[in-house]
């Protein structure tokens, strides 16, 4: 589907995302010492001295990092970071911020494609803003700021699991994430729920992978891992900590403990991860799987022991989505009007909101809303802000899906994409002409098959790639006519 206006458009998103960079100054200095967006990247310092302990044989799991922290990921993902050993931190902290940049913009173009946008300049600018405007949401912010790998796992997540379910290898993507960072193990669980199993084997045989990997290359180290340093909570932090976007971290700081009740964080995480599931299947039956896998990867932030702030990375696509409906001619205005808003809405909750703490240092600042404690009678919606904005997208989903659905295309439908298995039927009969892409009459034989999209003349611009009745995309041979794509 073509994009409204989309020169006009892509102007205006331009501007949004120049006042999107301008912010980040304003949110909190660049210049600022340690605090500002590009001076710290302690956990990529981690990651890097990781890496040295193991080209330098040292154990990775019982020497100390930066300071007295821990190196907390598997063994496997030290493997990966390796590179990082052979140059200066410097070095690593633009290459790596800037990484995560594209990461982001890839996510975003990925998320429209799966969404049905054909990849053109205007979205290609609309991207660009959105990546701007995400990096002021806390999740991202931080997540630069830190220098962590949530961004890069989400786009490995997306490339893969937004295949079709016939890929082959599906699954073996998120796997190899779980196996660098174990939360993506959930998407095993929704893909057995779903039955899914060529997409459950993936998940986990990528996994297996990685663990196999692990202890052929270091042995020793997986051995300490897999049998005792991860389940060694304290390793990661305190549970009773604001960053702790959490079931678990809501339970304790509400009740003002680091060791809330095991059976009641239990239940309550039962429930979410059955909501999750349920909510997410639904959206994939209706047809919205990035939806759908966004929800499982929030849904993994829910339940997770500790999940901070930089882990809510999966905001991004939900808001990409939002801006799909909301450019959506097809949609009514009041629909349009309400995904903007909700979009809107996410982006102000997920806010990097600056709170300057200059009795901690003069220049020093926290970001978030989880933060803003001064309001004490609101505290019970700002200590887990994001836990109440996952509630949200579950039931905006349901609602959104029971009273809108997808919307169907028909022959008058200006957004009609041509279905699989329609495309045979289309060549044997010759293709069709001008004027009945147009929606007109037919002139006696004069053939305008095309098997690219854009060379589809629809009056509106706005089908999708012809598909063979396989749903398979088709390729062009001039001998004789469209045939499978290599």
């Amino acid at each position: 589907m073509n994009l409204p206006r989309p020169v006009l458009l892509a102007s205006g998103f331009a501007i949004v995302g120049v006042i999107a960079l301008v912010l980040q100054d304003v949110v909190v200095p660049w210049g600022a010492q340690f605090w500002g967006l590009l001076n710290n990247q302690i956990d990529l310092a981690v990651y890097r001295q990781g890496a040295q302990a193991v080209t330098e044989g040292a154990s990775l799991y019982d020497v100390k990092m930066i300071g007295d922290l821990d190196y907390t990921y598997s063994p496997f993902s030290a493997l990966l970071f390796t590179p990082l050993a052979w140059i200066s931190f410097d070095v690593a902290r633009w290459l790596w911020t800037a990484g995560i940049v594209v990461a982001l913009y890839l996510v975003v173009l990925l998320s429209f494609r799966s969404l049905g946008r054909p990849v053109t300049w205007p979205l290609r600018v609309i991207a660009m803003s959105l990546v701007a405007v995400a990096m002021l949401l806390e999740p991202v912010r931080t997540t630069i700021w830190y220098g962590q790998i949530n961004v890069f796992l989400m786009l490995l997540i997306l490339a893969d699991l937004t295949r079709p379910d016939t890929s082959r290898t599906k699954g073996v993507g998120a796997g190899i994430a779980a196996g660098i960072k174990l939360t993506p193990l959930i998407f095993a669980g929704y893909y057995a729920v779903q039955r899914n199993w060529r997409a459950f084997f993936g998940v986990v045989g990528g996994f297996v992978m990685t663990v196999a990997i692990g202890f052929l290359v270091l042995p020793r180290d997986s051995w300490a891992y897999w049998t005792g340093k991860l389940f060694e909570s304290e390793r990661v932090g305190s549970a009773q900590l604001r960053g702790n976007q959490s079931i678990r971290g809501m339970l304790a700081n509400h009740l003002d403990t680091d060791h809330p009740s095991t059976l009641l964080w239990g239940a309550l995480a039962l429930t979410a991860l059955v909501a999750g599931f349920a909510v997410a299947t639904y959206a994939h039956r209706r047809g919205q799987e990035l939806l759908a896998i966004s929800i499982v990867g929030m849904t993994a932030c829910v339940v997770s022991p500790m999940s901070w702030g930089h882990h809510w990375v999966w905001f991004v696509p939900i808001v990409v989505i939002g801006v799909h409906l909301a450019l959506d001619l097809r949609r009514t205005q009041l629909e349009r009007g309400l995904a903007a808003v909700g979009a809107a809405a996410l982006v102000l909750l997920a806010f990097a909101w600056p709170t300057h703490v200059p009795a901690l240092v003069p220049d020093g600042y926290y970001t978030g809303l989880y933060v803003k404690t001064r309001v004490t009678w609101l505290n019970w919606f700002t200590v887990s802000p994001y836990l109440f904005a996952y509630v949200g997208i579950l039931i905006a989903t349901v609602v959104a899906l029971r009273v809108c659905g997808s919307r169907p295309t028909t022959a008058a439908d200006p957004a009609a994409v041509i279905a699989p298995g329609v495309a045979a039927a289309v060549i044997a009969d010759g293709g069709l002409s001008t004027e009945q892409a147009e929606g007109g009459s037919p002139r006696g034989a004069e053939p305008a098959v095309r098997a690219d999209a854009e060379r589809v003349n629809l009056s509106a611009g706005m089908a999708d790639d012809l598909v063979g009745t396989a749903g398979e995309s088709m390729g062009e041979a001039p001998e004789t006519g469209a045939s499978p794509a290599v």
